[in-house]
C-alpha cells in the first residue's frame, strides 16, 4: 500500500498565490480571479453556517459518558468495571438504575438490540437525542487507514500505518485537531477557514477561538481571533487613558499603529493597528446583544465552557455586523484525564459538558439559526474499559456526540463495539487493543470530512483538508468505512 500524501488543493492554492502577490503589491491576474470565482462558488452563497468544536482535554472516558444499557452488555460492563448490585470497592461502573433517565431512544433500533445512555449528569443531551437535535458518533478515533486488531499488531507499518505517538496527549490532541502530532501548526479547522474567507466580508472572523490558542484553528491563510469569554481583548494603552491621561493615551495609540520605514517594525504595527480595529468591531457589534439578555442570559453559571458557548452565541447573533456568513468556533473543557477519582470528578465535568451544549442549542434556536449550528465534541482519546482502582488509563477510540438543527438527530453512527477487554482470536475482542482500549472502527477523517461537506466543501477539496480520508471510501476499495458518515442533513 502506498501511503496517499495530502494534496493541496486548489483554493488553498490559490488563497496561497493570492497573499505572496498581495504582499508584493501585484495585481492578482484576470485568469486568476476568474478560476477564484468558480472555486468559491460553495463559499459564497448568503445563507451562514458555522462549525463549533467543544474539545475535552484529557482524554474523555468514552464508558461511563455513552454507557451501553442492554442487559446482555451492561451485565460485562459492570463486571469489567465493579459497579451495579454487588458493587466492588473501588468500581467505576455506574449503577443501572442511575441511567435509566438519560436512556437513548433512537428512530431506528441498533443491531442486537443493543442501547444506551447518557451518563446520569447529561440530562440536557439525553433529551436533545431524544428529541432529535443530538447524535452519537461511536468509536470514532485517528486512524491513517482502517485497521483490524490483526493489522494493529502487525510489524509491517509500511502496510498498516499507526496514527504516531499513540496514547500521549498533546499529540493526540494534536492529531485530532490537526492530523499531526504536536509541532503541527495547520489544523482542519482553520483550513475550512481557508475556503471560506473569500466568502466573509472581514476575512479576520472566520475562524475564532474563545479557548486561548489552538492549532485547530490554523489555517495556511486563515488567522485565528482570539476573543475571551468577557469580549474582545483589548490593548489597554490604546483603548484606555494612560497615567489618567488622554494625550498619553493618544500618543500610544500613533507610537504602535503609525508607518514605519523599517520591514518588521512597519509589520508588527500594521498588526497591532489590525488588533484595534477587529476589537473595536467585535465591542461593537457585541454591544446589541447583551450577555444579560435573552437568550444568553438563560445558560448556566459557574460553567466555564457555559461562558464560553454563551460568547459563541453572541458572536453568532453578531454575524452580519462582522461581516461573516460561515465560521469555525472553538471552545473547550479541562480535566479529563481521570487516572484517579473518575466517579467523583467525572459528572461534574459532564454536567457541564451537558448543560453547556444544551443552552448553546437552545440559544441557536431562539435566534433562528439552529439548522444553520452544528457542535461536535472531540477529545484526545478514550480511556480504557478496565479498570485501574479508581479511574482508567489511557486509550484510543471514544464515543462523541453531534449537536444541530442539521444533525440527523435521534440515531447512533457507525458500530457499537463488543464490551470487552480481552486479546484473544474471539470476535468480541477484535475491536479491542487491550484493556478496552477501543481500535476505532470510524477514523477522525471520516467524521470531519461529513461536517466538512454540510459546511460547503466539495468533495475535490476534502484531502487537502484530511490528508488521510484518500485511504477510505468506496473510492479506496473500503466502503465499509464511508467518507460521509450520513449524520448530516
Amino acid at each position: 500500500m502506498h501511503l496517499i500524501q495530502p494534496a493541496l488543493h486548489s483554493r488553498r492554492a490559490f488563497l496561497r498565490r493570492s497573499g505572496q502577490l498581495a504582499l508584493s503589491g501585484t495585481a492578482l491576474p484576470f485568469a486568476l480571479n476568474l478560476a477564484a470565482i468558480g472555486e468559491a462558488a460553495a463559499f459564497n452563497a448568503t445563507d451562514y453556517k458555522a462549525l463549533v468544536c467543544v474539545f475535552l482535554y484529557g482524554g474523555n472516558d468514552y464508558a461511563n459518558t455513552v454507557v451501553t444499557y442492554d442487559d446482555p452488555s451492561y451485565n460485562l460492563y459492570s463486571t469489567i468495571r465493579g459497579g451495579g448490585a454487588g458493587q466492588t470497592a473501588g468500581g467505576i461502573a455506574l449503577a443501572k438504575s442511575a441511567l435509566t433517565p438519560t436512556l437513548l431512544n433512537p428512530t431506528t433500533a441498533l443491531p442486537g438490540a443493543r442501547q444506551y445512555a447518557l451518563h446520569p449528569s447529561m440530562t440536557g443531551l439525553a433529551s436533545l437525542f431524544n428529541l432529535g437535535h443530538a447524535a452519537v458518533q461511536l468509536n470514532v478515533g485517528p486512524l491513517v487507514v482502517p485497521l483490524t486488531r490483526t493489522q494493529y499488531n502487525s510489524a509491517d507499518r509500511s502496510t498498516w500505518p499507526l496514527p504516531p505517538k499513540l496514547f500521549s496527549h498533546n499529540d493526540q490532541q494534536s492529531i485530532w485537531q490537526s492530523s499531526s502530532p504536536e509541532g503541527s501548526t495547520i489544523g482542519w479547522g482553520g483550513n475550512l477557514g481557508d475556503l471560506a474567507l473569500g466568502g466573509n466580508s472581514n476575512s479576520l472572523f472566520t475562524c475564532i477561538s474563545v479557548t486561548g490558542n489552538a492549532v485547530f484553528l490554523s489555517g495556511d491563510s486563515a488567522l485565528q481571533y482570539q476573543v475571551s469569554t468577557g469580549g474582545a481583548v483589548a490593548i489597554n494603552s490604546v483603548k484606555s487613558n494612560v497615567y489618567g491621561s488622554a494625550a498619553v493615551k493618544a500618543a500610544m495609540a500613533t507610537l504602535v499603529q503609525q508607518s514605519r520605514t523599517n520591514l518588521l517594525e512597519n509589520e508588527y504595527n500594521r498588526v497591532t493597528t489590525r488588533a484595534v480595529t477587529a476589537e473595536s468591531q467585535v465591542t461593537s457589534a457585541l454591544a446589541s446583544y447583551p450577555a444579560a439578555n435573552a437568550p444568553f442570559s438563560t445558560f448556566p453559571a459557574s460553567n466555564p465552557l457555559a461562558d464560553q458557548l454563551k460568547m459563541v452565541a453572541r458572536l453568532i447573533a453578531a454575524r452580519s455586523a462582522l461581516g461573516a456568513t460561515r465560521q469555525v468556533f472553538m471552545v473547550s473543557i479541562g480535566g479529563f484525564d481521570l487516572h484517579d477519582n473518575l466517579i467523583s470528578q467525572h459528572p461534574t465535568l459532564l454536567g457541564r459538558v451537558s448543560d453547556a451544549m444544551t443552552a448553546f442549542y437552545n440559544a441557536t434556536a431562539a435566534l433562528g439559526v439552529a439548522d444553520k449550528v452544528t457542535a461536535f465534541t472531540a477529545s484526545d482519546f478514550g480511556r480504557t474499559l478496565a479498570s485501574n482502582g479508581d479511574g482508567a488509563d489511557h486509550g484510543w477510540g471514544s464515543h462523541h456526540l453531534m449537536v444541530g438543527g442539521a444533525v440527523k438527530g435521534a440515531a447512533f453512527y457507525g458500530t457499537p463495539p463488543p464490551v470487552s477487554v480481552g486479546n484473544t482470536a474471539a470476535p468480541e475482542d477484535q475491536w479491542h487493543v487491550g484493556q478496552g482500549r477501543l481500535l476505532p472502527s470510524t477514523s477522525v477523517d471520516q467524521y470531519a470530512a461529513t461536517l466538512a461537506r454540510w459546511f460547503g466543501v466539495a468533495d475535490s477539496e476534502l484531502a487537502g483538508i484530511l490528508p488521510n480520508l484518500g485511504h477510505f471510501g468506496a473510492a479506496a476499495g473500503r466502503p465499509d468505512y464511508p467518507s460521509d458518515l450520513g449524520f448530516m442533513r
